[in-house]
């Protein structure tokens, strides 16, 4: 029986990269059926609607989604479609996995890094409850409830128990505030108490991003709200190469969506200068939530295979090969 996913390739880079990982995927012989559903600025902008019900039906059959990146307008425009997603299929967790790949080189070149990032997916200022009080007064209101700040922490740990990680962090500032983040970490420490076999931390955010920069070999598991993750996990990505190297994965109780998590480019579209491998290795996740755990495995060594070697890596990290060059030399390692 084929896996069935709903693939959307989105815009800018996004259908060089989708392409790339569905090549690598079907390389490594497990049959999926991918249901394409186009998603781009041109179709939002016309139906005005950020998420089609075609997409919503799909999503809903396969319960399963690849999505490359779709364009978002800044300080104005439709709403961001990842946060849409998130709010309508209740994907309350952002899983990003951040590793050291074989030779890029970073200044950590001595260090390996190896941490996965939980962030909550559906509440803090993502809210998006704004308003403007009189004019050039903006309130916009941080909500922090127990349930899914429990939510968020349960799936860590029980991540960390089923992966032998042995540290969570969990980030806040609730030297601050009090009651928003106090919540948030009051949840946390009572989930930590359910798991004596994994250390349990604190970090301010401000001097995590700190250490962070100076240590961050010491990372394990970190365990963030909304808005921290957000900015965590990016400067994360910044210290093994960037985010064109760092998969994603937005997880719910029914539905699951793996996506890229840097942007269109659409400066470099259609120039084959796509890195697409944030997208495979996005794929390697979505390979491990439908039980190919075996392919997924295969996938992300044929992967780590090209970089260590080194002679089809794009430009973004250091190479000049193409996105179809690259993703040729990860199909023959999949098959040699």
């Amino acid at each position: 029986m084929p896996h069935y996913c709903t693939l959307i390739p989105g815009d800018g880079i996004g259908p060089e990269v989708a392409h790339a990982a569905v090549r690598a995927v079907d390389a490594t012989g497990v049959d999926i059926c991918w249901k394409r559903a186009e998603l781009n600025e041109a179709i939002i902008l016309e139906s005005g609607k950020t998420l089609p019900q075609y997409l919503l039906d799909s999503l809903n059959e396969t319960r399963v989604g690849l999505k490359g990146p779709v364009t978002t307008p800044v300080a104005g425009g439709f709403q961001s479609v990842n946060v849409a997603l998130r709010k309508a299929l209740d994907l309350f967790a952002n899983v990003r996995p951040v590793r050291t790949l074989p030779g890029i080189k970073t200044r950590f070149e001595d260090v390996r890094i190896d941490m996965v990032i939980f962030r909550e997916n559906t509440e803090d200022l993502y809210s998006g409850l704004e308003h403007e009080i009189v004019k050039d007064v903006v309130t916009s209101l941080k909500v922090i409830t127990r349930t899914a700040s429990e939510r968020i922490a349960r799936y860590a740990f029980n991540y960390a128990k089923k992966n032998g990680r042995k540290k969570v962090t969990a980030i806040h500032k609730a030297n601050i505030m009090k009651l928003a983040d106090g919540l948030f970490l009051r949840c946390c420490r009572e989930v930590a108490q359910q798991f004596p076999d994994i250390q349990y931390k604190e970090l301010i955010v401000d001097n995590a991003s700190m250490q962070l920069v100076m240590r961050p070999e010491t990372f394990d598991i970190l365990l963030l709200p909304n808005l921290y993750g957000d900015i965590v996990s990016d400067l994360a990505a910044g210290l093994v190469g960037g985010l064109g190297i760092v998969p994603g994965a937005n997880m719910g109780e029914t539905h699951a969506v793996f996506e890229a998590v840097h942007g269109s480019a659409p400066d470099i579209a259609g120039q084959g200068k796509a890195n697409p491998t944030a997208l495979m290795l996005s794929s390697v996740m979505l390979l491990i939530h439908i039980g190919e755990t075996n392919a997924a495995h295969k996938l992300q060594s044929s992967i780590e295979s090209v970089y260590r070697e080194g002679k089809y890596l794009t430009g973004d990290v250091g190479g000049s090969a193409t996105t179809e060059e690259f993703t040729d030399a990860v199909v023959r390692f999949l098959k040699g």
